[in-house]
Formats: C-alpha cells, structure tokens, sequence
C-alpha cells in the first residue's frame, strides 16, 4: 500500500469516528441549534469519510494495477 493510500484511510477513519461521536452526542438532551450543528457536523463528517474511504480504495486499485 502506497503511502498516499494509507493516509487516506487514516483521515477517512477518523472522520468517521468524529461523525459517528457527533451522532451519539445527539442522544443526550440539548437544545434546538445544538442538535442541529451535531446532525450537520456528523452527517457532514460521515459523508466524508465514507467518499474519502472510496476515494483511497480506488487509487489503490488504481495504483495496483499500473
């Protein structure tokens, strides 16, 4: 695995683990804009780990296969 790769992986998974914590946060009680700036922040971060996780996994196809 490249290194390249590899910290893509590293960034993809702690966005997920940041988006997956913003998430669980929304099970304590808070107010309105609170649980609209965690659901935002977390989807946000979810998404983005989700397509940078694609992302590395296809350059390292890529990278593989030249």
């Amino acid at each position: 695995m490249i290194r390249q790769v590899a910290i893509m992986y590293a960034v993809a998974a702690l966005l997920l683990l940041v988006g997956a914590g913003c998430l669980l946060l929304l099970l304590r009680p808070g107010g309105a804009a609170r649980a609209y700036v965690l659901r935002m922040t977390g989807i946000m971060a979810l998404a983005a780990g989700v397509r940078l996780a694609a992302g590395a996994g296809s350059m390292q196809r890529w990278s593989v296969a030249g």
